[in-house]
């Protein structure tokens, strides 16, 4: 007997999943743009197939279970929906199948834990830095941690830098052209503080006062990801309330967090709440996309030349559509040549926490975008995601290559002569 998908039982997101499952017409195209296909080569693994899966599982012809090996395996990458010539919202589906179908989910002891670890410490910066200390002790005697445990360890720098907090409020050094706030990212603001500090000194340089809100919280990304909504919700509305409404945009350095806050308003659809998240996410912006826009103070030649191998931020390029910007400001750097990768936007495999909850898979796409990085003889790599960055500088060091790899902002910075980055 077949059962038809009934989009009111779904929830506030049901009209748009059955939206995106009926505009899907099996073409195929996303196949050769998927990673895990690409990977795995099997037909479950590939967009079309997860709709497939989704489909069944709404409609109650199979239960969740049977389809949870291969939902779990997806980057959400959005790279099909780049790909797609019937522009089906792959992002919104899989975003609303996993919140309606997190409570089927059937995990293993050790799974579960990883999930519990991750959903109490990545989001909290004073947890996460204590967590890390721990590690250090775990790095000693790697023998009494699970095997799963030992690659997130391996993402991880071997020293964490020095704290240093950022102020409320960073002046423009030129005349004012634009007041901004900025998120500081949980996990950004422990490994990479110095993103921030660059972000906030270019922004700076170009005449952009940026208030930076010291009662701010994660910005829900992972808790999303891993299928926490109601927590991800409370850390929304917190960061909703506490950012500044009289600032031309809200910005953000990571590529995951800026998606995050960008679709506030799936977390919050049909609620009162829906309203106020639309007005917030409509100015969140990434921080490379805000600067293109208001256009960039010329920066100074390198003192040598640089030829930088680019790395496309999944959550950026397909999830934001955002390809030029951080191109065209790395461009207008004189003495700094700008290479292109042959993979065709692949997923690094870092995709959020992905790297830590499927390493296998992460590995394997992380070795094939180091290759193509490798194949062009740069000199840098630079990125505009932490996660992308981590995972870049892990496989580079499986190839024992020291390859810098920069940031977007530290990268700028640098051409705009501060030598600390």
């Amino acid at each position: 007997m077949h059962h038809q998908l009934d989009a009111e039982k779904l929830g506030p997101l049901g009209a748009a999943m059955a939206d995106a499952i009926q505009a899907c017409v099996h073409c195929g195209l996303c196949l050769p743009a998927c990673p895990t296909y690409q990977v795995l080569g099997e037909e479950m693994d590939s967009p079309r197939g997860r709709i497939y899966l989704m489909k069944h599982v709404l409609e109650g012809e199979i239960e969740a279970a049977e389809a949870q090996l291969y939902l779990d395996r997806c980057l959400g990458c959005r790279a099909c929906v780049s790909a797609c010539p019937a522009g089906v919202a792959y992002g919104e589906l899989l975003g609303g199948y996993r919140a309606v179908t997190a409570g089927q989910r059937q995990v293993s002891w050790l799974e579960a834990l990883t999930r519990k670890l991750l959903v109490e410490t990545l989001p909290y910066p004073t947890r996460f830095r204590k967590a890390l200390a721990a590690s250090r002790i775990a790095r000693a005697v790697p023998r009494l941690l699970p095997e799963a445990w030992r690659g997130m360890l391996d993402l991880l720098p071997a020293t964490l830098p020095k704290t240093n907090p950022l102020p409320d409020m960073f002046p423009a050094r030129t005349r004012r052209r634009a007041r901004v706030a900025l998120l500081a990212g949980c996990v950004q603001s422990i490994l990479a503080p110095e993103v921030n500090w660059a972000t906030l000194r270019v922004l700076a340089h170009n005449g952009v006062e940026t208030i930076v809100p010291s009662a701010q919280g994660c910005c829900g990304a992972s808790l999303v990801q891993l299928g926490e909504h109601e927590r991800a919700r409370q850390l929304a509305r917190h960061n909703i309330q506490i950012f500044p409404q009289d600032v031309d945009a809200i910005l953000t350095t990571a590529a995951g967090c800026g998606l995050a806050m960008r679709e506030y308003p799936l977390l919050f659809a049909g609620t009162e709440d829906q309203p106020v998240a639309e007005s917030f996410a409509a100015r969140v912006q990434d921080v490379s996309a805000f600067l293109d826009q208001l256009g960039l103070a010329p920066p100074a030649p390198l003192s040598a030349p640089l030829r930088v191998a680019y790395h496309d931020a999944c959550h950026l390029l397909h999830a934001q559509g955002v390809r030029a910007p951080p191109r065209r400001l790395l461009a207008s750097v004189p003495n700094l040549e700008l290479l292109e990768l042959s993979d065709g936007g692949l997923c690094c495999g870092a995709a959020g926490v992905y790297n830590l909850i499927q390493p296998e898979i992460a590995g394997q796409l992380g070795e094939r975008v180091v290759a193509c990085i490798l194949d062009t003889n740069a000199d840098a790599v630079v990125t505009s995601d932490l996660g992308c960055l981590l995972q870049i500088q892990t496989h580079l060091r499986r190839h024992s290559r020291t390859l810098p790899v920069y940031h977007t902002m530290t990268l700028l910075d640098r051409a705009y002569g501060n030598k600390d980055t």
